[in-house]
C-alpha cells in the first residue's frame, strides 16, 4: 500500500505540474481548473489513497464498477461524477451516488434522471455531453448531443426537477473535422458554452481533456480536466 500511494502521489504531481504550466501558458489561474480523476478499472482502496492525497473529484464511467466502489468510499470527502453513456435502466443506480452526471445527452435520459432524483430527494447536477462528430442521426460514435440539439435540451434539464444544470462535455472525436485537432474541438466547446450562459448563465462548467490532451483544453477554457491513466496508471484491459 505504501508503494502505491508513493506512486499515485508522484503520478498526480506531474498531473498539478502539467495542468499549473498549462495555466499559465493561457494566462489563467491554476485555480481555475478543476482535476477529476478517473478511477476505472481501479479499486476502492486506490480512491482511498487519492482522497488522502487531497484528491476530491472522482469519475467512473460503468455502473457497476462505480456503485460499490462509491458505497465503499461513502465516509470520504468527494465529488462523483458519472462520465460513461448511461443507459436509463441503470439511472436508479447511478443517481444513488452520483453527484454529477456529465453524459447527459437525450430527452428520455433527463426525464429518467429527474423521476429519480425526486424519488431520493437528491439534486443532481447535469452537464450536456457534447457530439463535435454528430452525423446525421444527430448523435455521435460515443453519444452527445449534436450541437444544434443543445439549446433545447438545456432547456429541458433546467426545467426539470431535482436537475441542476452545470454546462457542457465533451471528448475530443475520432471522426470528423475535429479529429486531430483537440484544441480546435475544444475552442469549439467554449463558444457553444457562451452561447449557452445567454440564456442558462449558471451553467458554467465546461469539462473536457483527458491525460493525452488535458493542456489543449486548458488552453481552450476548459474549467474541469477528466485525467485517468495519467494519475493512475495504464489500465488493464477488461475482459
Amino acid at each position: 500500500m505504501t508503494d502505491r500511494k508513493t506512486e499515485l502521489a508522484a503520478n498526480l504531481a506531474k498531473v498539478e505540474e502539467r495542468i499549473a504550466t498549462a495555466c499559465a501558458a493561457a494566462g489563467r489561474r491554476r485555480e481555475e481548473v478543476t482535476l477529476i480523476v478517473v478511477t476505472k478499472t481501479y479499486p476502492a482502496s486506490d480512491v482511498r489513497i487519492l482522497s488522502g492525497l487531497g484528491v476530491r473529484q472522482v469519475a467512473e464511467n460503468r455502473d457497476q464498477d462505480a456503485a460499490p466502489k462509491a458505497a465503499a468510499c461513502a465516509d470520504l470527502p468527494l465529488t462523483w461524477h458519472f462520465v460513461g453513456q448511461l443507459q436509463t435502466n441503470k439511472v436508479r443506480s447511478v443517481v444513488g451516488y452520483a453527484d454529477v452526471v456529465q453524459s447527459v445527452d437525450r430527452a428520455r435520459l433527463v426525464a429518467a434522471l429527474s423521476k429519480e432524483a425526486v424519488r431520493v430527494e437528491r439534486e443532481v447536477g447535469c452537464l450536456l455531453q457534447v457530439a463535435l462528430d454528430a452525423g446525421a442521426s444527430g448523435r455521435g460514435e460515443r453519444g452527445g448531443v449534436a450541437p444544434d440539439g443543445i439549446e433545447e435540451l438545456a432547456d429541458l434539464v433546467a426545467a426539470a426537477p431535482g436537475l441542476r444544470l452545470d454546462g457542457l462535455m465533451t471528448v475530443a472525436p475520432l471522426t470528423g473535422e475535429y479529429a486531430g485537432c483537440e484544441q480546435a474541438a475544444f475552442g469549439r466547446l467554449m463558444d457553444l458554452s457562451t452561447d449557452l450562459r445567454r440564456t442558462h448563465p449558471a451553467a458554467t462548467m465546461v469539462s473536457a481533456g483527458m491525460s493525452a490532451d488535458l493542456e489543449q483544453a486548458v488552453a481552450a477554457g476548459a474549467t474541469h480536466v477528466r485525467v485517468g491513466s495519467a494519475v493512475l496508471g495504464v489500465r488493464p484491459r477488461l475482459g
